[in-house]
C-alpha cells in the first residue's frame, strides 16, 4: 500500500488479516472524460466541482446548486451520470480523490523575474538550493565509511523503486563500475528481494529512496542484512530507510510547489552519488585510475575505429 493510498484510507483486510487496497475510482478524472455526454445544466455543476474541488466537497447540495445555478435534483443527475449512486458516494469518491490530488490541482505561485517563462527560475534556483543542501547536511565522516564498505566489497548491489530512485540506482551502477567494482542495479521490487537472499558477508547494498519509507526498498535491505551483508542509505534523514542502514548519506530538500517540475532532490542524491563514487575511487587509487585508462583507451579505439597514437616529441 502507498503513503498516499493510506491517507486516503482505502485499505482493507482480508480474513487472514492481510493488507489489500479496495480500488477507488478517480472521480476527478470521470468528471473531466464524461463532460461532453452531460447534459448543459449538468456541465454547470461539473464546472463548479472542476473550479473548486475542496469546496465542492465540503458544500451542502444546496449550495452546490445555487453556485451552478441548477436545482438539487439537478446535482443528484449530475451524481449518477458520472457513475456515483448519489450526492453522499459522489462527495466521498471525491474527498479521496482530494487527498491523494489535491497538489495537482493547485497552479503554482507566480514568480518575477522567469524571462517569460514561469518554470525558469524554479528550476535553476532549485537544482542550485538543493546542491547547497547536499553539501551542508551530507556528513564527511558518513561519507569515508561508505566508501570504505564500497572499495572492499566483494559485489555491489544498488537498489532504488519509482522513477527517480530508479533513475539514480543506475546512474550509480554507472558511476562505480569504471572503478573496477562489481556492480548492479535493481529497480524491481522482487528482483531485490530475491537479490538480496543471495547476498554474503563482505557485500554491499546501496539504497535508494527521497523519502525512506518505501517499503519494498526497506525490506530488501532488511533482508540483505539479515544474510549479514551491509548497507549504505542515500535517503532522508530519520526516516525507516536510513535507521535499517549501517551508513547513511541522508539530506533533505523541501520541494518547490510545481507539480509540472521535476524534484529537486534529486540534483542533491546524484552530488551524493558522485561523492560517494570519488571517495571510493581515491580509496582505490592505483587500482580504480588503471580501469579508467583501460575504459577511456578501448572507449576511443570504439569511436574512431583505430589505434591511438603515441605522443610526439
Amino acid at each position: 500500500m502507498t503513503e498516499a493510498d493510506s491517507q486516503a484510507g482505502i485499505s482493507d483486510s482480508d480474513a487472514d488479516g492481510r493488507e489489500h487496497i479496495r480500488r477507488i475510482p478517480d472521480i476527478i478524472s470521470l468528471v473531466k472524460d464524461t463532460y461532453a455526454e452531460l447534459r448543459p445544466a449538468e456541465r454547470r455543476v461539473a464546472d463548479v466541482v472542476l473550479d473548486d474541488v475542496k469546496y465542492a466537497v465540503d458544500a451542502s447540495n444546496a449550495a452546490l446548486a445555487q453556485r451552478a445555478g441548477v436545482s438539487e435534483p439537478t446535482v443528484t443527475r449530475f451524481c449518477r451520470a458520472i457513475g456515483c449512486e448519489g450526492v453522499r458516494d459522489f462527495k466521498l469518491k471525491l474527498a479521496q480523490s482530494l487527498v491523494v490530488g489535491a497538489l495537482y490541482l493547485s497552479k503554482p505561485p507566480v514568480t518575477s523575474g522567469d524571462n517569460g517563462m514561469p518554470f525558469w527560475n524554479a528550476v535553476f534556483g532549485e537544482a542550485r538550493r538543493a546542491l547547497q543542501e547536499a553539501e551542508r547536511q551530507i556528513d564527511p565522516a558518513q561519507l569515508q565509511k561508505a566508501a570504505e564498505l564500497i572499495a572492499r566489497a566483494r559485489q555491489v548491489t544498488v537498489f532504488g523503486l519509482g522513477g527517480s530512485s530508479s533513475a539514480l540506482a543506475q546512474e550509480t551502477q554507472y558511476r562505480l563500475f569504471r572503478y573496477g567494482i562489481t556492480v548492479n542495479a535493481q529497480c524491481d521490487p522482487y528482483l531485490m528481494r530475491m537479490t538480496a537472499s543471495t547476498l554474503k558477508p563482505n557485500d554491499l547494498v546501496i539504497a535508494l529512496s527521497a523519502t525512506g519509507r518505501t517499503r519494498e526498498v526497506i525490506e530488501a535491505v532488511e533482508l540483505a542484512k539479515h544474510y549479514r551483508a551491509n548497507a549504505i542509505g542515500v535517503t532522508a534523514p530519520d526516516t525507516d530507510l536510513a535507521r535499517a542502514c549501517d551508513v547513511r548519506l541522508t539530506v533533505a530538500v523541501a520541494e518547490y510547489p510545481d507539480t509540472l517540475k521535476p524534484t529537486a532532490s534529486r540534483y542533491a542524491f546524484l552530488a551524493a552519488i558522485d561523492l560517494l563514487a570519488v571517495a571510493t575511487a581515491y580509496k582505490l587509487d592505483g587500482a580504480a585510475r588503471e580501469t579508467v585508462r583501460r575504459i577511456k583507451y578501448n572507449a576511443q579505439i570504439h569511436r574512431t575505429g583505430k589505434e591511438m597514437e603515441p605522443l610526439g616529441d
